[in-house]
Formats: structure tokens, sequence, C-alpha cells
């Protein structure tokens, strides 16, 4: 059996010699047979050369460095399409994801699960990352109909066939754990023990986290435009209904000059309504431009260590 551990790493100098220390000492227990894939998305610090100096004393440890910043999910791509292993774990650089779970991962695979989820238990993040986290999978499984867990990211550790299954979806918005949550192989979950930052902070900043959840449940979900057709027609029949009522006052004799401020609210209410559908619709083109360009979501710059071609 072998094992390849897939991290992707930003800003992580001093982290590095600790995490590839700790995921040997973990893995080690399982199998001789392993390799750990450490991918640099373009850190503006020296964690490329930390990488380099060490993997030349280690031959289980193999580096990749993209050519520029993609971000967490297209790192974590590409760590994949070099991984060897019949499982493959991947796991986040800053160690608040810790390594001596991998074996307790590792056990509840080999009763017949393809994919081990870790839950993290009692997350040792900020109130804002957590509320943030919790909207956002509140917002994301009602659109995208999937029940994703906010307390599941991406440690975990998952057979081959499920990262070529992975691998094989070409959506250019990239989302590691949903993919595989879309992938629909036999999975479980175990609750694993969270950790603090081992230093320095979140890349992610409150821009960053907006941007990604945007861009995944636009990546995800048309429901949105059919919340809008809803919501459009909901205002037809109003309208109709109140043209109704109105004609019928009219007969009646019962209007009179139509007042300035009701039909300037609705000549404002219903633009909004209009501008915003046409935002909508030409967001999700967009969305499909930048799809049919069919640009590499990351570029490998860099590899060490005998990796894939």
């Amino acid at each position: 059996m072998t094992l390849s551990i897939v991290s992707p790493v930003y800003q992580a100098e001093s982290i590095i010699p600790i995490l590839i220390e700790r995921i040997e000492k973990s893995v080690q227990s399982i199998t001789p047979d392993y390799e750990i894939i450490l991918v640099d998305d373009r850190s503006p610090d020296n964690s490329w050369k930390v990488i380099e100096t060490l993997s030349k004393g280690n031959a289980h440890l193999k580096g990749i460095r993209l050519s520029r910043n993609f971000g967490q999910h297209p790192a974590i791509m590409a760590g994949l399409t070099q991984a060897q292993g019949d499982w493959v774990v991947v796991v986040d650089c800053d160690l608040q994801d810790q390594p001596e779970e991998i074996a307790k991962l590792y056990n509840k695979a080999l009763e017949g699960y393809d994919v081990v989820f870790a839950k993290r238990n009692n997350r040792k993040d900020s109130f804002l990352k957590k509320a943030s986290s919790k909207l956002f999978s509140i917002i994301f499984n009602y659109l995208a109909g999937i029940k994703a867990d906010n307390g599941i990211a991406n440690f975990g550790i998952y057979h081959n066939k499920v990262i070529a299954s992975v691998l094989s979806m070409g959506d250019y918005i990239k989302s590691f754990p949903l993919f595989v949550y879309f992938s629909g192989y036999n999975s479980t979950i175990v609750l694993v023990e969270h950790a603090a930052r081992h230093s320095g902070k979140t890349s992610y900043s409150p821009g960053k986290l907006f941007s990604f959840a945007y861009n995944t449940i636009l990546s995800y979900s048309n429901k949105p435009l059919k919340l809008f057709v809803r919501f459009g027609l909901t205002i037809s029949f109003i309208s109709m209904c109140l043209g109704i009522y109105t004609i019928y006052k009219y007969l009646n004799g019962e209007v009179g000059v139509m007042g300035y401020t009701s039909l300037m609210v609705s000549i404002w209410f219903l633009s909004g309504i209009v501008i915003t559908v046409i935002g909508v619709v030409g967001i999700y083109v967009g969305k499909v431009f930048e799809q049919t360009k069919n640009r590499p979501p990351f570029i490998i710059d860099k590899k060490n260590n005998t990796l894939k071609k």
C-alpha cells in the first residue's frame, strides 16, 4: 500500500520543517512507502527554498512550485495530479489539521470507505471565520442542494479512484471538498482535534473569503436564476391583481388623479428588479465565458524529486 500526502503551501517557511516531521512520524506507523507532496502556491516568502533544501536529503519529500499564486484549491489540484499513492491525504500546511490524525483516518478507511472526511472538533478559529463558514454552508446547501458540513474542509483521506474522478471534473473554479461531495463515493466522517495556527495568520482576508464563496455558489448552482424567475412571476401576479383592482375602481368612478409618489416608487422598484436580474444573468454569462476559454486552473513552474511529467 502506498500513501500520498498533499499539502498546499503559502507563507509557511517556518512551519514546513515541523509539518514534514509530524507527517513522517504519523505515516511511518502506517506504511514505509509514502510520499509528501508540498505545493508552493508562489509564496512571497522563502517557502520554496525550504522545500528545495529539505527535499535534497529526503527522497519521500517532493515539491511543486506554481508559476504564480493561483489559490489554495488550484494548488491542491496541482498536487493531486502528481500523487501516485493508493490512498491520498490532503492536509493544510498551517498545522491546524494535525498530521497525527492521519492514522485514525486511514484505519477508518480500511473498514470499506472510499472517502473519510475529517470533521474539526472544537474549531480553534476566530468567531468571524466560524460564523462566515456557517453562513456560507447554509446558503450553499440551499442553493446547490448539497449537504456540505461546515466542520469539514480539505483534511481527509481519499482512495485514488476518488482523486481520479475529482481531477476529471473540468470546472474552472476549483473547490476540492465539494468535488468530493459531488463524486458520491462511499464516505464517512471522523471527528479530529483541531489546533490553533502554529504561527502567522490566515492568508484568507474577508474579501478573499467572500470572493471564494461567491464564485463557488455561482459555479455550482443556477438556483439564483430560478429564484429571480419566481420572484418576477410573483411581482407580475401582484401587479395583475392590482391592475384588475384599479380597473374595477375606475369603472366605479373611484379613481381620481393618480399619485406621483406611487408612480415613482413603482418605476424605481420594477427598474431595480430588471437591472438586478440582468446583472445576475450577466454574471452567469461571464462564468460561461471563463469556462469556454479553457485556461488551465494552475501552471506548474518547477518540480523536484522525480514527480510525474
